[in-house]
This record gives C-alpha cells, sequence and structure tokens, in this order.
C-alpha cells in the first residue's frame, strides 16, 4: 500500500463512513454515548466534522504528507505503539492517523471510554482497504514497539517514561487552554470563546478552563455568552460536579459568579474543574505570567480567533510537537 493509497482509503473514511448518511456509524454514535455518558452525540458530530474537514480532506493529506519528504512510500516494518486518551470522541485518531500515513504499523492500545467510536474508524478503514488489517492490532499491554506515541494524565505520563523511555517517543501530560480578554470583545467574540470553553464539557486540552482579565472587567457580557450552554446542567454528570464544586465555594466562602450552571471563581490555577471556569486579573499594558508546560493554547486578539481551539488544521500538533516529522524519521 503506497502513500496514495494511504490517502485514498482516509479520504473514503471521511467522504463515506463518518457522516449521518452512514447508518452504521448513526448507531456507533448511540453506542458510544451509551458506553460513555460524556460523550453526547451533538459532541461527537462535533468531532466528526472537525476530522472530516480539517484532515481528511484529499488536498489537505497530500499537501499535509508532501511536506515530509522522508515518508515511505510503502509500507515500513516499524511498529508504533499508541496509548489513546480519552477525554473527547476519538481524540486519538490524530496519532492513528500519522502512524499509518507514515507507513508504519499501529499498535494500539484504547482508552476504555473510547473504544466504540475508535473501534468503527479501524474496523472501517480495514473495509475500505484490507491491507490495513495487518497494520491495525489493538492490544491491552503495548509490548515489543519500535516507538511510542502516549497520552494521559502526569501520573500516567511518569509511567509512561519509566516503560517507553528507552525507547523513541512523544509523551503527553497534562494540559489545558487558557484566553487573555482585553475587555473590548464583542458579545459574537464572546459567543465563540463559550464554545472554545464548554465543548466536550470542557474536558479537552484545549478547551479553556481559565480566562486573563484586565482590572475592572466587566464580566456581564461573558456569563451572558456562557449561558448558551447552560443546557450542560441537564446531564446528570455534568450536574453532580456542579452541585460539588457549588458546594465547596458556598463553604469556602469563596465569591463566584454562576451563568446558569456554570461556575466562574478566581483561582490561579489554569486547571479547572469540570464545570468550572477559573479566572485572573491582570494590569493592562503587562502580559499575564503563563508556565507554558501547563498550557497547550492560547485564545485571544493576539492569539488563536476565538472559537478555533477545537478545530486545528492536520499540522496544529498536540503539545507543538510534530508526530509526522518524529514518525517519517524513524528507522
Amino acid at each position: 500500500m503506497n502513500i496514495q493509497a494511504r490517502i485514498d482509503a482516509f479520504f473514503t473514511l471521511g467522504d463515506k463512513y463518518l457522516t449521518d448518511t452512514n447508518q452504521s456509524f448513526l448507531d456507533t454514535k448511540w453506542k458510544a454515548h451509551n458506553q460513555n455518558a460524556w460523550f453526547l452525540p451533538e459532541f461527537i458530530d462535533q468531532s466528526a466534522k472537525q476530522i472530516v474537514e480539517q484532515f481528511l480532506q484529499k488536498e489537505n493529506l497530500a499537501s499535509w504528507a508532501n511536506l515530509y519528504p522522508n515518508i515511505s512510500n510503502i509500507n515500513t516494518n516499524i511498529k508504533v505503539g499508541i496509548v489513546m486518551a480519552g477525554n473527547i470522541p476519538m481524540v486519538g485518531f490524530h496519532d492513528l492517523l500519522s502512524v499509518l500515513i507514515a507507513g508504519h504499523s499501529a499498535i494500539v492500545k484504547l482508552s476504555s471510554k473510547d473504544t466504540v467510536l475508535m473501534q468503527f474508524v479501524m474496523d472501517s478503514l480495514i473495509e475500505i482497504n484490507p491491507e490495513f488489517e495487518s497494520l491495525i492490532i489493538v492490544q491491552e499491554q503495548l509490548k515489543h514497539c519500535d516507538a511510542y506515541i502516549a497520552t494521559g494524565s502526569n501520573n500516567a505520563g511518569q509511567f509512561f517514561d519509566q516503560y517507553f523511555g528507552k525507547y523513541p517517543n512523544i509523551i503527553r501530560k497534562n494540559k489545558t487552554s487558557v484566553a487573555i480578554l482585553d475587555g473590548t470583545e464583542s458579545q459574537d467574540e464572546l459567543a465563540l470563546l463559550a464554545d472554545d470553553m464548554m465543548l466536550y464539557f470542557g474536558m479537552g486540552c484545549r478547551n479553556v478552563t481559565q480566562v486573563w482579565v484586565p482590572t475592572g472587567y466587566d464580566f456581564i457580557p461573558l456569563l451572558s455568552a456562557l449561558k448558551k450552554y447552560s443546557y450542560l446542567a441537564d446531564q446528570h454528570k455534568f450536574k453532580h460536579n456542579y452541585d460539588y464544586q457549588l458546594a465547596l465555594l458556598m463553604m469556602n466562602r469563596q465569591f463566584y459568579m454562576d451563568a446558569d450552571g456554570i461556575l466562574m471563581s478566581e483561582n490561579p490555577s489554569p486547571f479547572a474543574a469540570i464545570s468550572q471556569i477559573h479566572y485572573q486579573y491582570y494590569e493592562p499594558g503587562t502580559i499575564p505570567a503563563l508556565n507554558p508546560t501547563d498550557i497547550q493554547c492560547i485564545v485571544g486578539k493576539n492569539a488563536l480567533p476565538f472559537g478555533s481551539l477545537q478545530k486545528p488544521s492536520i499540522s496544529q500538533y498536540a503539545d507543538g510537537v510534530d508526530t509526522l516529522a518524529f514518525l517519517s524519521n524513524l528507522t
């Protein structure tokens, strides 16, 4: 299977399989939601739409692959272990895509939170081109691989360092995203920021969980924008988190603001619990102090556009580490 055949297969996956015209995908969405209640059908649709539009267009795939002259035109004998996360639907897709486009074999450890969707993706690829059957292998424990890509918590990252450290690897740990506001944002921009915050219940590393605002900032327009996601409180898992976080804030006599089920409180940590957004003040004319090891993305007037965080392009790599460069240079 040469690189053109691999590109054609992934294009077909997006064009024929990850669509609402495919009954198997419709059935799979509900199975995935039943497996993991955090995976709302509309969030699965959002993830699939982003994958199809940003990753699986034929011209995007071809242009992307052409940037890496070391990519093999034939299948290699290199086995790459992938430890997938499961915080948002199909979050492991880009790693699978990268390994297979590079011509390697993907040895996959699925997240227990996202087995249904990713198994559908892999089964669909094999149906499209049966040669993938020998190139995609699911294992509960990854062993005897030539390289590893692993995503997980900081604690899991220590485990990954210990077991995969002697092999070529990409190991990703906890990260989150922040917004820097200057108070001149329009209501439309704040509505897009609400998407950056609350899509996927705010559980992705590209979700904004902390906002930096100038001293004297008027929060009313932002709270109003967040109310478009007040329906999340109808989901019992989210509501349970909201009730718990609200109780903590009240017991600690801490000031908070409530956007109909989404809490905002002043907190220096960029990491916020589900149902919460942290905020910090900065003096106009100064630059907020951010720890780059914690931050995946920054959104704002002088940073990434509002509403763009959950629409990464095919070449926007997690942690800024070029996955395909890593894979294409394996020998």
